[in-house]
């Protein structure tokens, strides 16, 4: 075995995470506006008729296609077909951390700004029922609260128990999933929306 070769692959084929090529791969943007003479997080409220989380609040973005060059890019198009921003106004300030919410499942954000009366005026009533924002120093300075989700693992029943020490007394290891919540007005920011959100006034605050 060559060794430089092999360096050489590792350091090619370096990826975020064992599995990241096979994951579900999503990109949300963080969207900063300007309202009223300070910055605020602009958020939506997905629409009613949708089939996955009606109503649920959150960033624009979506799944990452093939044809996407890269998460930005997605991001930026998901972005377009939602609040109807044209990509080529977008401000894109950075970008997060990815969030891999699970093996099967990493989100990329991005923090931008984006023109506010643009978005008021063309966001698509298909798949958002309003958006509304939060004062960035609000958020700064009101803490969310959290609760926990126990995650348990559950092998299905032909699952190989015969293969492994223990069989089917095999202790799986269980662990608890952090739900953060915040609560301005009548809305209610949780989930994954809460925790990209969490993450980026953490370091605002730095």
């Amino acid at each position: 075995m060559d060794l430089d070769r092999l360096q050489n692959k590792l350091y090619e084929n370096k990826s975020l995470f064992i599995g990241e090529d096979t994951a579900f791969r999503s990109a949300v943007i963080i969207p900063l506006v300007k309202a009223e003479g300070e910055w605020h997080v602009l958020f939506e409220v997905r629409a009613l008729t949708m089939r996955k989380q009606p109503g649920d609040i959150s960033f624009p973005g979506g799944k990452i296609d093939i044809t996407d060059a890269s998460p930005m890019e997605a991001a930026l198009r998901e972005t377009q077909e939602e609040l109807g921003i044209d990509p080529k106004t977008v401000q894109m300030v950075g970008e997060l951390s990815p969030y891999v919410a699970s093996p099967s499942f990493v989100v990329y954000p991005f923090v931008a700004v984006v023109d506010y009366h643009e978005i008021i005026r063309s966001y698509n009533k298909d798949e958002v029922e309003e958006v509304f924002s939060i004062p960035l120093k609000w958020l700064v300075d009101h803490e969310p609260y959290m609760h926990t989700v126990a995650i348990e693992t559950a092998p299905p029943k032909n699952f190989p128990f015969e293969k492994i020490m223990n069989g089917d007394q095999y202790k799986f290891r269980s662990h608890s999933l952090e739900e953060w919540f915040y609560e301005y007005g009548n809305y209610t920011v949780w989930g994954l929306t809460a925790r990209v959100l969490k993450h980026f006034i953490d370091i605002v605050k730095k």
